[in-house]
């Protein structure tokens, strides 16, 4: 992977905020040909620097009611039960996002459910019936302060 450069940088500043803005838009805001600029975002894209380009849903549009914040605990900590873990959550369809951390507890995954009689009914299916999972502990969110997708640069 090539080093960004303060274009490349701009760039990426740009369409983390606006990922439809034309090359003619871009061009103008970082001061290169729309030919440079799209050669630049094709090299941005195949060397996986920009690694997908999505549409962000609201959740209340889709019917997600809450979101649940999940600390989570393994009985065993074996390469074998943690890849196991992993490929369960990939498989979830109410698991955003799930990170394997350090610290206190195994993984930390955010869950969207419709309502509170969804989240009962994904944690008995996914975690309580999970028998290498040892304890989960759930926040639910109550306000979203910060919610960003994208990364400083």
């Amino acid at each position: 992977m090539q080093i960004l450069d303060d274009h490349d940088k701009m760039l990426l500043r740009e369409l983390q905020q606006n990922n439809r803005l034309t090359t003619e838009e871009l061009s103008r805001i970082v001061n290169l040909s729309q030919s440079a600029v799209q050669r630049r975002i094709t090299r941005l894209r195949n060397e996986k620097v920009i690694e997908a380009d999505v549409s962000i849903i609201s959740p209340a549009a889709a019917g997600i009611g809450i979101t649940c914040v999940i600390d989570i605990i393994l009985h065993e900590g074996t390469s074998k039960a943690i890849d196991k873990f992993k490929e369960a959550m990939q498989q979830c369809k109410e698991v955003a996002q799930c990170y394997y951390v350090t610290g206190t507890y195994d993984f930390v995954v955010i869950a969207h459910a419709r309502d509170m009689a969804h989240f009962e009914e994904f944690s008995k299916k996914h975690l309580m019936d999970n028998p290498n999972l040892k304890h989960f502990y759930t926040h639910v969110v109550m306000d979203k302060v910060k919610v960003s997708y994208g990364v400083a640069l």
